[in-house]
C-alpha cells in the first residue's frame, strides 16, 4: 500500500489553488483539490467577476446620459435588477464549469467537500473520508470582515451577500473606504440608488497616492455620492423594511441597505490548523509563511489571501504557479512582489503602479513629480464635469520612472501596459522619446516635459 493517496492536496478551488492544482499536476504530480462552496472562489464567484459585470452595467447610465451631446435622443430608459443579476449569475455558472473542466483536463480530481487536517499529512472530508497527502497547499482565501461586533450588525450584508439581492435599494449605506466600498458605492450610485459612504479615517483608499485620494473623492462627490469621514455606524436599528444607522457623530440615517466593506481576514478558522502545526503570523492573522510560501511545516504551503500578504487575485495565481513548479517542477521560483499593479473600479477608475509619492519622497533624496489634471476630450461634447488625473514619480538621480498614477476611463487597461515599463525600470528620458498617439488621454503619460515639483531632501546635518 502507498504512503500517500495523492503527492499534493490542494485546499481551496479559487485562482490560486485550481493554478498550482494544474501546474502540479502537468509536471506529473497525483492531485486532489477540495472546494466546499463553489470552483473558481472569491474571484470569479463573488468577487472580481461579478463586481465588473455590475461596474459595466452602472456605467449605462453615464453614456445615456452622454448622448444627448452627440446628438442622440434617447427615449427614457428603465432599469431591471432581477434581469441584471440573472444574466450575471449565468455567466458566472459558465465561468464555474470552465474553471472544473480545465482541472478535470489537467488529469487533477476535484472533491466538492470541506477537508480539514488530522495531522500534517492526513485531511479528513466532511463525508467522513481521509487522505493522505505527500504536500498539501492551504488555499481558502479570505472572508468579509465586520470589525466589532454593534447592535444590530444582524442587519448588515457584506459583499458576499450584495450580489444576491432580490432588489435594488433605493438607499444604501456603505462603511468602508476601500476597493470594495468605493466600488459599490459608484455601482449603486450609477444604478439610480441614493449612496451614503462612510469610512472612519479622514478620506478614502488609504494607502493610494494622497493627489489620487482627493481626486476620486471629489469626482464621486460630484457624482451625487455623499462622503462622511471620521465617523462610523456604532447601531443599526430595523423598523419594517427600513434600517437606522446611527453614527458616531451622533446623526442617524435611513436606508434600505447597510452594507459593511471595512476590510477581509484570512479564512483560516475550522481548519484543523493547530493539529497540523501550521503557525499564524500574528502581526497579520495569516499563515505565516516563508519566500516560497511554505509554511512552519515542511510539507504544507499556502498561497492567496490566506497568507495576507497582498490580496489580489493575479498574486495567488503567480504564487500557486510559482510553488507548483519548485515543488513539482524542479525549479525554485520565488514570487517578485515589487511593482504590482493595481485598480480600483470605481467611477472614475482608478490605476497605479509603483511608488506613491510619500514613498518615493521617502526612498529617494531628489524626486521629480509630473503632474496632469485635464478635462477628456469625450466630457467636452457630453458635457459631463469629470475630470482626468495623471501623475508621474520619478528618481530624479537615475531618471527612473518609479510610480504612475491615473483617474479616469480606461485607467486600469493603461496601468496594466505601464507597468512593463515600470518594471523594466524605464526612465522618464524613455517615456520622452515614445511618440504620442492622438487624440488620447495615454498621450499625456509621453508628453508632460515640466516637473510640477520637484523634492528635494535636506541633507542631515
Amino acid at each position: 500500500m502507498a504512503e500517500f493517496d495523492v503527492d499534493l492536496f490542494v485546499i481551496g478551488g479559487g485562482s490560486g489553488g485550481v493554478r498550482a492544482a494544474r501546474i502540479a499536476a502537468g509536471h506529473g504530480a497525483r492531485v486532489m483539490i477540495a472546494e466546499e462552496y463553489r470552483m473558481g472562489g472569491t474571484c470569479v464567484i463573488r468577487g472580481c467577476v461579478p463586481k465588473k459585470l455590475m461596474v459595466y452595467a452602472s456605467h449605462v447610465h453615464h453614456e445615456i446620459e452622454d448622448a444627448a451631446g452627440f446628438g442622440w435622443s434617447i427615449p427614457a430608459a428603465t432599469f431591471d435588477w432581477p434581469t441584471l443579476i440573472a444574466n450575471k449569475d449565468k455567466e458566472i455558472a459558465r465561468l464555474e464549469a470552465a474553471y472544473t473542466a480545465n482541472v478535470e483536463k489537467s488529469g487533477a480530481r476535484i472533491v466538492k467537500s470541506r477537508a480539514v487536517f488530522e495531522d500534517p499529512h492526513t485531511l479528513r472530508l466532511a463525508s467522513g473520508e481521509a487522505v493522505r497527502a505527500k504536500y498539501v497547499l492551504i488555499a481558502t482565501g479570505g472572508a468579509p470582515n465586520h470589525g466589532v461586533a454593534i447592535p444590530g450588525i444582524e442587519h448588515v450584508i457584506s459583499s458576499n451577500e450584495v450580489f444576491h439581492l432580490s432588489a435594488l435599494p433605493r438607499r444604501i449605506v456603505i462603511q468602508g473606504g476601500g476597493y470594495i466600498a468605493l466600488e459599490f458605492a459608484c455601482i449603486f450610485a450609477g444604478l439610480g440608488s441614493d449612496v451614503t459612504l462612510i469610512y472612519r479615517r479622514d478620506n478614502v483608499l488609504r494607502g493610494f497616492d494622497e493627489d489620487v485620494r482627493a481626486h476620486v473623492r471629489a469626482e464621486m462627490e460630484k457624482d451625487g455620492i455623499t462622503i462622511l469621514t471620521g465617523c462610523t455606524v456604532d447601531s443599526i436599528e430595523k423598523h419594517g423594511k427600513e434600517f437606522t444607522s446611527h453614527m458616531s457623530n451622533g446623526s442617524s440615517l435611513a436606508s434600505d441597505q447597510v452594507m459593511f466593506a471595512i476590510g477581509r481576514h484570512p479564512n483560516v478558522a475550522n481548519l484543523g490548523l493547530e493539529k497540523a502545526g501550521v503557525a499564524i503570523n500574528p502581526g497579520n492573522g495569516g499563515i505565516a509563511v516563508n519566500g516560497f510560501s511554505r509554511t512552519s511545516v515542511e510539507n504544507i504551503y499556502a498561497i492567496g489571501d490566506v497568507t495576507h500578504r497582498i490580496n489580489l487575485t493575479p498574486v495567488a495565481i503567480r504564487e500557486g504557479h510559482a510553488f507548483a513548479d519548485t515543488v513539482f517542477g524542479g525549479r525554485p521560483v520565488m514570487v517578485d512582489y515589487a511593482e504590482i499593479p493595481t485598480a480600483v473600479f470605481c467611477q472614475p477608475e482608478v490605476g497605479t503602479v509603483g511608488l506613491t509619492e510619500a514613498q518615493a519622497r521617502a526612498q529617494f533624496s531628489h524626486v521629480d513629480i509630473y503632474k496632469a489634471d485635464f478635462r477628456p476630450i469625450k466630457a467636452t461634447m457630453s458635457g459631463r464635469d469629470t475630470r482626468v488625473l495623471m501623475k508621474l514619480l520619478v528618481d530624479a538621480l537615475t531618471d527612473r520612472v518609479v510610480g504612475c498614477h491615473i483617474v479616469g476611463d480606461g485607467a486600469a487597461e493603461m496601468v496594466q501596459l505601464v507597468a512593463i515599463a515600470v518594471k523594466m525600470k524605464a526612465t522618464k528620458a524613455d517615456f520622452d522619446a515614445t511618440m504620442a498617439l492622438h487624440p488620447t488621454a495615454a498621450e499625456e503619460l509621453v508628453t508632460m516635459r515640466t516637473p510640477s515639483a520637484r523634492h528635494v531632501r535636506e541633507a542631515a546635518e
